[in-house]
């Protein structure tokens, strides 16, 4: 198994302290997240792309490529590249950009992405958004293959033997479908053979489970090999402690603030209380055994290889979130790794195979 750190880099006032850091001095500790990640050996850190408050990463090509200088050898992630508001040409100048500079060390995920103010800055309805995205993406990977591209388009000007630059790295990038609350994104997932991204956070299990299931159907219904499928999913929170009741006694507060603030911007309450959180989300929250516990229950349904946890502190101190993370590196993650397995890919550069002599 492979494990992400992701941030969305959400701006707003810690829901314990009532502070703000400063635009500057939070982008700053994404930088410093990164590090951590790397440091602690995690897999991949992913930076999310959002156009409206409380976030602050609308630019993640420009935070991608930052951490890519800072690093040597973690893996980088978009969470998520929404499609749907982007030109393909434009994005895919940023992305091929980005993978050189990185060393081939880009992986995207892509989504439509949701929120009414976004989709209104980039005048998206909600009726176009789907087909948006599946064009966006079609051109995306026609771009990322062919030297020359034509492509009759509805959303953007039509392209006619159209020449893109740089010329890619990776050859070709590898592409995951976030998967959220719709079955458009899994079906286009499944037809052109890409890995599927859960986004399993707000809810309990069973609607990503539902659509997990529907995307292997459809793989299959398209004509792929069983064995070649991946699937990613995402934790709704992580606090790692010796036991349980340490663990429960400093993630109270983190829980209950957030759950303060969800009442107060009309948010639906999903779990009432931090004991149901901890019971029925993916949150992992407890001691080392429960965590592993907990994601054993969640591969039986999912069958995932890749998880993501969250790289931000939030409302936990820094001291707490580094021990957090030192315990679930040290003593979560090698049992996971050896339970369960990684992808059916490399988790290197995707580059074309080398010459053999009988090509010559």
């Amino acid at each position: 198994m492979k494990f992400l750190a992701i941030t969305l880099i959400v701006h707003r006032p810690d829901p314990t302290t009532g502070v703000q850091k400063s635009t500057h001095e939070r982008f700053r500790e994404v930088l410093d997240n990164a590090l951590l990640a790397e440091e602690l050996g995690f897999d991949g850190f992913g930076v999310g792309e959002r156009h409206e408050r409380p976030f602050i990463s609308s630019s993640p090509t420009v935070v991608l490529s930052h951490i890519a200088a800072l690093t040597r050898r973690i893996r980088l992630f978009t969470a998520v590249t929404t499609l749907s508001l982007l030109d393909p040409v434009r994005a895919y100048e940023d992305y091929a950009t980005l993978d050189h500079l990185s060393g081939g060390r880009l992986d995207l995920i892509i989504g439509k992405g949701n929120g009414t103010a976004q989709r209104e800055l980039f005048h998206v309805t909600p009726e176009d958004q789907w087909e948006r995205n599946a064009e966006s993406y079609e051109v995306f990977r026609q771009l990322w293959r062919q030297d020359k591209v034509t492509a009759r388009t509805r959303f953007r000007p039509e392209l006619r033997d159209a020449e893109v630059w740089p010329r890619p790295y990776q050859q070709p990038i590898r592409v995951w479908h976030g998967s959220a609350t719709s079955k458009e994104s899994v079906d286009l997932a499944a037809r052109y053979g890409d890995p599927l991204f859960s986004a399993n956070v707000t809810n309990p299990i069973e609607p990503y489970a539902e659509l997990i299931r529907y995307y292997r159907e459809r793989w299959e219904h398209y004509g792929h090999d069983p064995a070649d499928i991946a699937v990613g999913a995402g934790t709704a929170g992580l606090y790692v402690a010796p036991t349980t009741q340490e663990a429960l006694a400093a993630y109270r507060p983190v829980f209950e603030s957030n759950l303060a603030f969800q009442q107060q911007v009309g948010l639906p309450i999903v779990f009432e209380t931090l004991e149901d959180y901890v019971e029925r989300s993916s949150a992992l929250i407890g001691s080392p055994q429960q965590v592993i516990d907990k994601v054993h229950r969640y591969h039986e349904q999912f069958g995932h290889t890749v998880l993501h946890l969250h790289a931000d502190a939030s409302s936990l101190t820094d001291r707490q979130h580094r021990d957090s993370l030192e315990l679930f590196q040290s003593a979560v993650t090698p049992v996971l790794r050896k339970d369960i397995p990684d992808p059916p890919f490399g988790w290197g550069p995707v580059l074309p195979e080398p010459a053999s002599a009988a090509d010559h």
